[in-house]
């Protein structure tokens, strides 16, 4: 299959008229911006980088599924399979290294007991990444992880993080920013830190504005507010849920799915939706035409890998700055740290203090210490201002969950059956749940049918 040329795509979804199937704005022309993309999976940063006008030099991913969809939109990017097996001599040198680095091992999800932070086997690998940047020195670093990130191993596994790019001369920023907020439209909050080799200045300024994020209003009101698809009744919350990396089959007790509803029916996402609520163009996440049958279905892998992706609009925000402060002549600074930051990042609470990173590590071991970082902040040395910083930029892009349902109604196999829908009716009203009313009203008919069947 020959690559798909998605560089026309602005990868923010909008508000679009619901005849069209995906707004299709003109990105900007090439530069000489080379781009290093570890632990790729699907290429959600490289597709931001790419739309942004970046090139994609080298590509790193283990898995083969991952690794196919790569191929089929990069054919001529070098694809390495192991980090741990990369070469530095053979690494093309790049102005900026990407890096969705494995969040299992500090993810909420596993619950505090199953978190083994930076010495799980997964999220250990970013020393992996931070012994290649100890020889190739990027210019700039862009990390993307889940926010239990901020509070993995009470808080010391966060300051292994900045200590390890701080000690290389990197300055850091951070900020949890949700992807509803972005263009996508889908509550995905996760922290991403940009390091700047040397320079602190452009750090702060590719997360933070020169104005305050704007402060969302009540969150829950999108997820239960309804639209409908003219096209073909589907009901919908205006915001979905966080996608997640799954193989898409209903669970019965999942209340952070999103689904999809109808006058008696309900649904899960399909692939192709679950890939836009994500920011990708329509079957990004199709493998290359000689990849074989996963043994799990092709369904299976692709709910997998963009419930894994990053949320490509937020990317594109991060990567238009990154771009533009490359090309801009490097600030000539007056002052301290401290007082920089101030000024440029107002977004962050006017807090100081100097961090030694190894003494809360030492706490943490000792016990009975632990420390918070907060959604916001920047590192340089050791010092850190934090804040409470807002997850949304200065301005608000709009976007609709009803704008990226396939314009048909799919196959028999996304709905739910009676007895499904009967299980969740019973769960929800256990733990005193409210669902989305649309969705409530359709389980409760289709909990009618299936109790009609018992009898």
């Amino acid at each position: 299959m020959n690559r798909i040329d998605y560089s026309s795509f602005d990868l923010t979804v909008g508000v679009r008229d619901a005849s069209d199937e995906q707004s299709v704005p003109v990105a900007r022309g090439k530069t000489t911006v080379g781009v290093i993309s570890l632990f790729a999976g699907i290429g959600g940063f490289d597709l931001a980088f790419e739309c942004a006008g970046a090139n994609i030099l080298l590509q790193c991913e283990v898995d083969k599924f991952c690794q196919s969809v790569l191929k089929r939109h990069w054919p001529n990017s070098k694809l390495e399979a192991d980090i741990k097996k990369i070469d530095t001599s053979t690494m093309p040198d790049a102005d900026v290294w990407t890096a969705g680095f494995p969040c299992q091992d500090v993810s909420l999800a596993r619950g505090n007991h199953g978190r083994n932070g930076l010495k799980g086997a997964h999220t250990s690998l970013f020393f992996k990444l931070m012994e290649l940047a100890e020889v190739k020195k990027p210019k700039v670093i862009l990390l993307e992880n889940v926010v239990g990130l901020l509070n993995s191993h009470k808080g010391c596994d966060f300051a292994i993080i900045l200590n390890e790019l701080t000690s290389r001369g990197y300055a850091v920023a951070w900020r949890v920013l949700n992807a509803r907020y972005f263009g996508a439209p889908q509550s995905r909050s996760r922290v991403f830190l940009c390091a700047w080799l040397g320079d602190y200045a452009s750090a702060v300024r590719t997360l933070f504005e020169s104005v305050p994020g704007e402060k969302p209003g009540k969150e829950r009101v999108g997820f239960m507010t309804p639209t409908k698809d003219p096209r073909t009744g589907a009901i919908v919350p205006e915001v979905a849920y966080c996608v997640a990396a799954t193989s898409g089959r209903h669970t019965g007790n999942d209340w952070s799915r999103s689904y999809i509803s109808y006058a008696d029916r309900v649904r899960r996402p399909t692939p192709t939706e679950s890939e836009r609520l994500q920011g990708l163009p329509t079957d990004w996440t199709l493998p290359d035409a000689s990849f074989p049958e996963p043994a799990r279905g092709l369904d299976s892998e692709r709910y997998r890998a963009a419930g894994n992706a990053v949320a490509v609009p937020v990317v594109r925000w991060i990567a238009d700055r990154i771009m533009d402060l490359l090309k801009a002549k490097k600030q000539e600074l007056g002052g301290s740290f401290a007082t920089y930051v101030r000024s440029a990042a107002p977004d962050l609470n006017k807090e100081t203090r100097r961090v030694v990173f190894l003494e809360v590590l030492k706490g943490v071991e000792a016990g009975g210490y632990s420390y918070r970082w907060k959604s916001g902040g920047c590192a340089w040395g050791h010092d850190v201002i934090e804040g409470a910083a807002s997850v949304a930029p200065s301005k608000i892009i709009p976007s609709r969950f009803v704008d990226v349902l396939d314009p048909v109604i799919p196959p028999e196999r996304y709905f739910l059956t009676p007895n499904a829908a009967a299980g969740i009716v019973r769960r929800a009203d256990n733990v005193g749940r409210t669902l989305f009313p649309p969705m409530r009203k359709a389980l409760d008919k289709m909990a009618a049918v299936a109790q009609k069947q018992s009898n």
